[in-house]
């Protein structure tokens, strides 16, 4: 456990003094989001949230909180294939696939008006000493139980 805080420790600093702004990861998937968008036709750029920001412009690449996603989920799936646990579902099950939709989709409302997840918004901002990283905390402890209290209804 002390490595893992060690290394998240590390991270955070390495990410800070790179990015200038603490670690952050959902505001990537935002961008994701409205760049997919874009390629249907719809003006995000008119949108207040992405009013004057130039990485509607720019490449994925230049935005160094998608550069850390990817690296995360890369070295995600190079740790469980070395690890020997790289086992992709191909036929999941109904009910299970409706829990993952239904709970991303809420976990990344919530991360939105909480302006990041765990690590953005609790880690990032305890870390910096910030109060909404408790007040983070203060919501999350409840929305954990109640998912947890869901997660039979979804044969899980």
């Amino acid at each position: 456990m002390l490595a893992g805080a060690l290394a998240l420790a590390v991270i955070n600093i390495a990410i800070l003094l790179v990015a200038g702004r603490p670690w952050g990861i959902t505001a990537a998937f935002a961008l994701w989001g409205a760049k997919l968008s874009m390629l249907f036709g719809v003006d995000v750029a008119a949108w207040s949230y992405w009013r004057g920001d130039p990485s509607l412009q720019n490449s994925l690449f230049d935005d160094v909180t998608s550069v850390t996603n990817f690296g995360l989920m890369l070295g995600a799936l190079a740790a469980a294939a070395l690890a020997g646990k790289y086992a992709p579902q191909h036929r999941l099950p109904w009910r299970s696939l409706m829990a993952a939709i239904l709970g991303g989709l809420i976990m990344g409302f919530g991360a939105r008006l909480a302006t990041g997840c765990n690590i953005g918004a609790f880690f990032s901002g305890t870390a910096s000493g910030s109060l909404h990283g408790l007040v983070w905390l203060m919501f999350a402890i409840p929305g954990n139980m109640i998912g947890a209290r869901l997660r039979p209804s979804f044969g899980l």
